[in-house]
């Protein structure tokens, strides 16, 4: 069945029946009235053709489905706003907005609620109907206005298709959900900015950071929270969208910053995947946790020194130490404080991450350090044992004892000179020969007058017996003369092991 055509006609201006003229006056758009018009009021005496006989009264009824003047304009009535509004639609912006359209007696027409999609455009450059254009400007992100357009800066007399009448007033429902300029730029606010700030990102870092992605409406779209996980990447390299590389530089470790990026230094026009629609504004609250470069070296900040420092650590020394050990942001991930005893290690022997070796030496007991260690000098990309990957990490450093240690390939040192007749000096009973016995009694004289040292860290009697076991070539218990091996180190014979 095809749609009647609705009756069009302007008031007042003798075009309509007089009777209808008159009648018609002070409706409201959707009422309904009935009209009785005597002939003198309508056809009169002569009545119109085959149609209306002569002197025929008439019953109109009638609805009203619109009403406009050639003097209207838009109409626009905010219907809620935001309490903060930092910018509102002008011309040239480009936006994304949500619209129910319906003709002025409430029939819908569209709504971009039904495609599931925001309507996306231009404002001021002709891509919409004038009233939209005119309508659009001045609101803010979150704003809902009803725009009222009358027919001449909408469709006009031809309408549009079958959807819309000729000469229709059109009511649009807007939501605005997104606002930007192709000519804007990241935008960044320091929400927190720690002090001091003794170092800014910068292109080349590697940083590590929380972030909260909202749209510009505020609508979420991505957390690294919820994936208890932060973002690493390096920076200003190309491996985030371009407007996170751009915005991420001269952070400082600790900051929190709001970055907002139009989408052209985002996802563009496209968008990604079914999480940011195409042509969308980001907006991304960081937490930066650490940052470092590849080519960074462990950094060692003395706190403490005491005013004696004669003995220092060095690699293969046995120390004992108080620790403790933290992500940057302050987290706390390990303390000596939670044993019995300060924690033991021998330097130069890998028992602690690279980082931490370094920071322990040349340190003398009761020195205290602050040590941060990259993390190509600590546990790496992988992370271990409760450290995140990439993480750089700070240690609280206090030397509490230090063993002197002892050469690569050696078990023990002389301190001072040598017996010079060395055989003769182990052999105490001076049988020519010496037993195990024997021999550790020689050492352990040694080392209690301060003459030699063993290897610290590790059980002297496996020590000395080892010492025996590499003199007794034959493996009879006992060493001669002729087993006792000599080493030659730059011209000088030396006693090995010893």
């Amino acid at each position: 069945m095809t749609a009647v055509p609705a009756f069009i006609g302007q008031v007042g201006l003798g075009r309509l029946l007089t009777g209808i003229d008159r009648g018609i006056q002070g409706m409201c758009v959707n009422e309904r009235r009935k009209l009785t018009v005597p002939p003198h009021l309508a056809y009169g005496s002569l009545g119109a053709g085959n149609v209306i006989p002569p002197d025929a009264t008439l019953v109109f009824d009638l609805i009203l489905l619109d009403i406009w003047n050639p003097d209207d304009k838009v109409e626009m009535l905010t219907v809620s706003k935001p309490q903060v509004c930092r910018r509102t639609v002008e011309a040239t912006d480009f936006i994304r907005y949500h619209y129910n359209g319906t003709l002025l007696d409430g029939t819908p027409f569209d709504s971009s609620y039904t495609k599931k999609q925001t309507y996306d455009t231009y404002v001021g450059q002709g891509e919409l109907i004038k009233g939209m254009d005119e309508g659009l400007l001045g609101m803010c992100v979150g704003e809902k206005r009803i725009i009222t357009i009358p027919p001449f800066l909408a469709y006009g007399e031809k309408g549009y298709g079958t959807v819309i009448p000729p000469q229709a007033s059109l009511v649009f429902d807007v939501l605005l959900v997104d606002l930007h300029n192709p000519k804007d730029d990241v935008t960044v606010e320091n929400q927190e900015v720690p002090e001091p700030c003794t170092r800014k990102a910068v292109v080349g870092d590697f940083i590590r950071y929380h972030y909260n992605g909202t749209f510009l409406d505020g609508t979420p779209f991505d957390s690294s929270y919820q994936r208890n996980s932060t973002y690493n990447t390096y920076v200003g390299m190309g491996y985030v969208i371009a407007g996170m590389d751009k915005a991420l530089q001269g952070v400082c470790i600790g900051e929190k910053r709001r970055i907002t990026m139009p989408p052209h230094l985002a996802y563009g026009e496209n968008g990604n995947g079914g999480a940011i629609p195409g042509s969308a504004v980001l907006v991304f609250d960081i937490h930066v946790i650490d940052l470092h470069n590849p080519s960074d070296q462990v950094d060692i900040r003395i706190t403490h020194k005491p005013e004696e420092c004669n003995l220092t650590t060095a690699a293969n020394d046995l120390i004992q130490y108080h620790y403790n050990c933290s992500l940057l942001d302050g987290t706390l991930l390990y303390s000596s404080n939670d044993y019995d005893k300060p924690q033991e290690t021998v330097l130069g022997a890998n028992r602690v991450i690279e980082g931490l070796d370094m920071g322990l030496q040349g340190m003398c007991v009761g020195e205290r350090r602050v040590v941060i260690v990259p993390p190509h000098l600590g546990h790496g990309e992988s992370g271990g044992g409760g450290v995140p990957g990439s993480a750089v990490l700070l240690f609280e450093l206090e030397l509490i004892d230090l063993q002197k240690g002892v050469p690569d390939g050696f078990n023990f040192v002389w301190l001072s000179e040598s017996p010079k007749k060395i055989f003769q000096a182990m052999d105490m009973n001076n049988d020519s020969e010496v037993p195990l016995e024997e021999f550790s009694t020689f050492i352990k004289i040694q080392v209690a007058e301060g003459k030699g040292r063993l290897r610290p860290g590790q059980d002297p009697e496996v020590i000395i017996k080892d010492m025996f076991t590499n003199q007794d070539q034959n493996s009879d218990g006992k060493i001669v003369p002729d087993e006792l091996k000599l080493k030659v180190d730059d011209g000088e014979v030396r006693h090995d092991e010893l």
